[in-house]
């Protein structure tokens, strides 16, 4: 019997992915875990510590199939168990502010000029330290697993320009364009590195995609809040669309509080096959415009951890519906702080089980 449901034949995946990132303070308060330096650069602790949060995971929500590594010591590049997009910006320049419970600081540069050599970041030492990290976990295990986060175009020129960017736009439209090229060149080289060590470049930019099989290109677009879809369409859109035809599956990350705003600019992207939708993106607006594109609901950790689960599983369903394919839906909680309990989180995962069972009936009646 066929199915009523749409699909996008590049992504493959099951229905209803779900899955979850804690921050840092969680990790802190709960495991003892600190980010300093050694937790992503120090090949033993990488693997021991991404095993003791495997475990953490297991112990609490196991049964909703999270920790499924907590018996393997995996061989993990980056900190796929955490939000972190740090390592390009200190690429390329800009210090980085390392603290027991919080993410990588980011400090802008805030550069004299828009000159940038994308050669000058893989001679950093910030890419050696990378470098070497992966070349010593594949000589201990034989194969290197995860990925980086990579963060995003405006995203970086914010890093390494500061707010004087935007101003660029109306100012210098032509150097900011080569500006943003030259960041692009980086990211592109950046990620074909991870994905040729690891096989995937995004999984650290949202968990989601660790349940999708082909690895998906997410680019992170945090700061497009900032910008108008005209100047997205005029200096930024030409990458996406270049990269989701030789890069696909292709994703873009919007966190922002106004995905909806993008979504005839979003429609103009060849093959968007996958969207992070920040909260609370109007999930009926994009599924217009983008009848095959996977939306990812990104649930608030701020009101999740205010909610109780009996809300939380009605909001979950709302929103869901509100996107109408469940194969073309997937739902994520990502950087919990230390307030959020067990119980929430689990309401998360049960709605969406339930869900599940109910659109089975209607593929299957």
């Amino acid at each position: 019997m066929n199915s009523p449901f749409r699909r996008n034949a590049a992504l493959q995946n099951g229905m209803l992915p779900v899955d979850i990132v804690l921050g840092p303070a969680w990790w802190h308060r709960h495991e003892g875990i600190t980010f300093d330096e050694d937790y992503f650069f120090h090949p033993a602790r990488r693997v021991e510590v991404e095993r003791r949060m495997e475990q953490a995971l297991y112990d609490r929500w196991g049964r909703f199939g999270l920790g499924a590594d907590h018996h393997t010591n995996l061989p993990v590049a980056g900190a796929v168990h955490l939000a972190a997009g740090f390592l390009i910006a200190e690429m390329l320049g800009c210090t980085v502010r390392y603290s027991e419970a919080k993410p990588p600081e980011v400090v802008p540069a805030n550069a004299a000029t828009l000159r940038l050599e994308p050669e000058r970041a893989f001679a950093s030492p910030a890419f050696e330290r990378l470098r070497k990290l992966v070349d010593a976990l594949e000589a201990r295990c034989g194969y290197v697993v995860g990925d980086v986060n990579f963060g995003g175009i405006l995203n970086h020129a914010l890093d390494v320009r500061g707010q004087t960017i935007l101003m660029d736009l109306m100012d210098r439209p032509d150097e900011a364009a080569g500006f943003f090229a030259a960041l692009a060149e980086v990211q592109d080289r950046f990620t074909t590195f991870i994905e040729r060590r690891t096989g995937s470049s995004s999984i650290s930019v949202n968990r989601t995609l660790r349940h999708i099989p082909k690895p998906v290109y997410l680019h992170s677009e945090c700061s497009h809040v900032m910008i108008s879809t005209n100047d997205y369409e005029r200096f930024l859109l030409p990458f996406d669309a270049e990269w989701s035809r030789r890069r696909r599956p292709f994703g873009i990350h919007y966190c922002g509080a106004d995905p909806h705003r993008y979504a005839e600019s979003f429609a103009k992207v060849p093959h968007l096959d996958f969207l992070d939708v920040g909260w609370p993106g109007d999930l009926r607006t994009l599924r217009r415009h983008l009848p095959d594109t996977f939306l990812n609901i990104r649930y608030s950790p701020v009101e999740i951890a205010k909610q109780t689960p009996d809300e939380i599983r009605r909001t979950v369903r709302r929103l869901v519906h509100d996107s109408a394919c469940p194969y073309l839906t997937g739902v994520c909680c990502i950087n919990m702080d230390d307030q959020v309990t067990d119980d929430q989180v689990a309401a998360l995962f049960e709605e969406v089980e339930q869900l599940r069972g109910e659109y089975a009936a209607q593929e299957n009646p």
